[in-house]
């Protein structure tokens, strides 16, 4: 069993090195039996890992090569069979209002005593994963949910605490495709994904289960049904190994990839026993949708601002995950309310309430079982939405049977204009996004919306769309790389403007710079801007 060990480059086991220093409390949650499930996970299961991320390269050359996406002839008979998934326990029958955010130690404390029903805690696209973030993530999750969590802000000199009812916990780790470098076994890294899942699991399954709970969790960035067989045969062997009973853990899988848009019932079915619904992830599902097919000329994006739920491609999506979902008997979770408070001026924040009001109501007569917001502040809106419409704890007797959607309704390219002010707004989102990520921060409230790693991917993907294949905007001038280098230099004085001269020239500020711009105007296309991005984190 691997022990701990003060020294920083240190064997802690024969098969397990880390690579980063011993942080205060961190022996905590990387214990002996925490770090043994991260070593027979990796050893059982990185090798299929690795496979499903090359078989996900081998995708994307079929699609570079002209191929479209489709739904799967093979499974046409899962997909055509009368099933359903296994029963939610009691704390996941409702969970009409879910808020989200990062493991730092306030966001936890405000996110549980928040008046929703699911605190969704983010270990991926909303937190940095600094090796700091990601260890005292765990702890302070521990920590809350043995209830001596507590919080002091010393600017303020406000003390926070849990309130005596809280939220229903989920956890997202992060995704298949990243790693945890600071951490190595049998000489390489562990899958962040199975660091993140197994030293949560390993360290609270037991007072999850005294607290009446369990062990629940949201599945990022899946492409296929086999990479959720994969997350199905880990929860598997994690239970068996902990001396649990199989099908303890939940699980709601975000769908946000254009490709598992194909495969929902597949992959409901893989993990059936395990099974909490799905998620419509719109933000990384519109990144998904240019990234897959960035090299085709015919299918450039207009403005990130006027891709907007009711475009059929996206509507199409709805419709289909609350149909399938509803089918299979388990939960169709909408999308993120990415407002925030505009605390300073009535009028503006009465305007983007409406529009938060607007969207959860579209998500509510749609059918869905409940959705997203970024900030407490929006809880009673989306809950006001989803009262008026649902007479239940959810919406699973609403079967969407008028649904019919092709693959042309998923795939079809929604009208729309490419505006220089899109542009400035796409250079100016994704550069002060990488900057406060390269410092440690993942949740950045920018122009009065909450940006994470998903709304910056769309950003600099569409940047990078729009310069390979020279998109001309509404004035009539074309997207090149030239005039991007010289509305980045614009508006960067903006942002210097903004944020103050002694930030932008010192700091990280001028690594974000050329990071961005490297990756924007690169022949090739980074999958995601966080892998590049992460050999800058400590």
């Amino acid at each position: 069993m691997p022990r701990m060990n003060a020294n920083v480059n240190a064997m802690l086991a024969p098969e397990l090195e880390l690579l980063a220093p011993q942080l205060e409390r961190s022996a905590e949650v990387l214990t002996p039996a925490a770090l043994e499930l991260v070593v027979t996970l990796h050893r059982q299961f990185n090798g299929r890992r690795l496979e499903l991320l090359a078989a996900r390269a081998q995708r994307q050359k079929e699609l570079d090569a002209g191929g479209l996406p489709e739904f799967l002839s093979k499974t046409a008979a899962t997909r055509a069979a009368k099933w359903c998934v296994a029963p939610v326990p009691a704390d996941l029958l409702d969970r009409r209002v879910e808020i989200t955010g990062p493991v730092d130690r306030k966001m936890i404390i405000n996110a549980l005593n928040a008046p929703v029903q699911a605190f969704m805690a983010d270990f991926e696209d909303s937190s940095s994963p600094t090796w700091e973030n990601m260890v005292n993530g765990q702890i302070n999750l521990r920590d809350a949910i043995n209830r001596n969590i507590s919080y002091l802000d010393t600017a303020s000199g406000k003390s926070y605490r849990l309130g005596a009812r809280i939220a229903t916990l989920i956890v997202r780790p992060r995704g298949w495709h990243l790693p945890e470098k600071h951490l190595h076994i049998d000489g390489e890294p562990v899958s962040a994904s199975l660091f993140d899942f197994a030293i949560f699991l390993a360290n609270n399954h037991e007072s999850l289960a005294r607290a009446g709970t369990g062990p629940y969790f949201y599945l990022p960035k899946i492409e296929s049904h086999l990479e959720a067989r994969l997350w199905n045969e880990v929860f598997v062997a994690a239970q068996d190994a902990l001396g649990m009973r199989r099908g303890t853990i939940k699980a709601t899988v975000l769908i946000e990839t254009i490709l598992a848009a194909f495969e929902m019932d597949e992959i409901l079915f893989e993990l059936r026993e395990h099974a909490a619904g799905l998620n419509c992830g719109r933000w990384d599902y519109i990144f998904s949708f240019i990234k897959k097919f960035r090299n085709r000329r015919d299918c450039v994006l207009p403005d990130r601002s006027t891709l907007t739920m009711d475009k059929p491609f996206l509507k199409s999506y709805v419709d289909l995950l609350i149909q399938t979902c509803h089918r299979r008997g388990t939960h169709a979770i909408g999308g993120m309310a990415a407002q925030i408070p505009i605390r300073d001026n009535p009028q503006a924040n009465e305007a983007a309430m409406a529009k938060v009001r607007a969207d959860k109501t579209r998500e509510a007569l749609a059918g869905h079982d409940g959705t997203w917001v970024a900030h407490p502040g929006l809880a009673p809106i989306a809950t006001e939405a989803f009262n008026a419409v649902m007479s239940g704890p959810n919406q699973l007797r609403v079967m969407r049977g008028d649904v019919q959607v092709s693959a042309a309704d998923l795939l079809r390219i929604p009208d729309g204009v490419i505006t220089e002010a899109g542009l400035r707004q796409n250079i100016r989102v994704a550069l002060q996004y990488i900057e406060s990520w390269l410092r440690g921060s993942g949740c950045v409230p920018l122009y009065n919306l909450m940006e994470d790693a998903a709304t910056a991917e769309i950003c600099r993907a569409q940047l990078w769309q729009w310069i390979r294949h020279e998109a001309r905007m509404d004035n009539g001038a074309t997207v090149t790389a030239e005039r991007f280098d010289l509305l980045l230099g614009a508006e960067l004085e903006q942002v210097q403007h903004e944020v103050g001269i002694a930030r932008v020239q010192s700091g990280v500020f001028p690594t974000a710079v050329r990071l961005f711009s490297s990756m924007v105007k690169s022949d090739s296309f980074d999958e995601f801007l966080t892998l590049p991005a992460y050999e800058f984190l400590p």
